[in-house]
């Protein structure tokens, strides 16, 4: 893995001047993914929040080559750039590898691009996809998504007297993209950079699709204090609510495992979105148990691979 002074050395592949939120994770999940995969980079964004506020005609942070399209399609845009390099390689008219990244947030990954994203997995290309999560659609409101946890309260599932948040458990993307038969998937946080920066370069050696799902810390969705955002990240790890693993070649390693996890309560009582659970300890309970047979469950599958 490159050393953080190698990172450093590459330049600003994601420059400052962007008009992101004070404290956003995606913009520090941007920088930490271009210094991984450098200058020989095509990226694909979706609509959303780190498109919006890195891409505002006439301004532009990206000092590579960059395709915005719409929520739905990133995957599918990646995949014809990717197979129009594969043409121009078989014509002799390029020469050098190139690396084809496509991201999205997880509105534009878990629910409207769900379907080219599998089928750009399905059909082989080879391509890292990248999901930032923040758990709703920060970018039109703070609408909930299926990546919303259980008990968030966002502008479409509010926490009221009746109603208690989004009262269903986050999908596992993760799992559905290990369901695609991938040499390699994987989860990552911002507050582990390094290991993040890990899986971006082993992803993109891969000769196939690959997929890397990270969490993304939302001062302003989750209701924080902007210098809270990689202290939550942490904590998200540590109380087990965002394992960070990997899966490749079919077999599973969890890459950080906490010696002393902390209470789940740490990471959600910091956040507005889950103020209302502090009356709700029947939720908080629902929660832990899905937090926890995950965790479990993630732990029978390294051993099964051991």
């Amino acid at each position: 893995m490159a050393t953080i002074k190698e990172l450093a050395n590459k330049g600003n592949l994601f420059t400052q001047g962007h008009r992101a939120c004070a404290g956003c994770g995606g913009t520090v999940i941007l920088r930490l993914l271009m210094a991984a995969a450098g200058k020989d980079t095509v990226v694909v964004g979706a609509t959303g929040c780190m498109e919006v506020v890195s891409t505002i005609y006439p301004y532009t942070s990206w000092n590579v080559p960059f395709l915005h399209n719409a929520f739905e399609n990133s995957a599918a845009t990646a995949s014809g750039v990717e197979s129009a390099y594969r043409a121009m390689v078989k014509k002799n008219k390029i020469n050098k590898k190139i690396n084809f990244i496509a991201f999205g947030g997880d509105g534009g990954t878990y629910d409207i691009g769900i379907q080219s994203l599998s089928g750009a997995m399905e059909r082989g290309h080879n391509m890292l996809y990248v999901c930032y999560d923040n758990g709703a659609y920060m970018n039109t409101g703070i609408q909930r998504s299926s990546a919303t946890p259980l008990g968030s309260s966002t502008t479409t599932s509010p926490a009221g007297t009746v109603v208690k948040g989004k009262m269903q458990n986050r999908k596992d993307l993760t799992e559905i993209m290990v369901a695609h038969n991938l040499q390699y998937v994987a989860q990552a946080s911002p507050s582990h950079w390094s290991d993040f920066v890990s899986k971006v370069e082993k992803a993109l050696s891969i000769d196939g699709p690959t997929f890397i799902d990270i969490l993304s810390p939302c001062p302003l969705g989750w209701g924080y204090e902007p210098s809270l955002s990689i202290e939550l990240a942490r904590l998200a790890v540590d109380t087990h609510f965002w394992p960070v693993y990997e899966y490749e070649n079919g077999k599973y390693k969890i890459n950080v495992k906490p010696k002393n996890a902390k209470p789940l309560e740490d990471f959600l009582f910091k956040q507005a979105r889950f103020k209302h659970l502090k009356n709700e300890p029947a939720l908080v309970e629902e929660l832990k148990k899905y937090v926890d047979d995950r965790w479990n469950a993630l732990l029978r599958k390294e051993s099964s691979c051991s």
